[in-house]
């Protein structure tokens, strides 16, 4: 199939299947809004439930005292509950 021919879905899966990527940087890839990445991440994933693939995720991790229990797996958070440190990185997706 041509790329042209494929929705932004389609190309993001792939991309997933490719490599790790965080919202911002398929938000720069597919030159739409963060959270516009994050929705086609969850409607990616839930496609995928009658498959084989399943979309891994690595959480946000806090990278001054190295938290990751977050309540929130998807969406970046604002500040480590912890140590208050705003230096906290950005979940990561893939499909395998």
């Amino acid at each position: 199939m041509r790329e042209a021919s494929r929705t932004t879905r389609q190309r993001l899966a792939d991309r997933l299947r490719e490599e790790v990527k965080t919202a911002s940087s398929l938000a720069r890839e597919f030159e739409v809004t963060a959270n516009t990445a994050l929705t086609h991440v969850e409607h990616v994933a839930r496609s995928l439930d009658s498959g084989d693939e399943e979309l891994l995720v690595a959480p946000p991790e806090c990278e001054d005292c190295g938290f990751t229990e977050f309540d929130d797996l998807v969406n970046r958070p604002s500040r480590c509950p912890e140590c208050k440190s705003e230096a906290v990185s950005e979940p990561a997706f893939k499909i395998e």
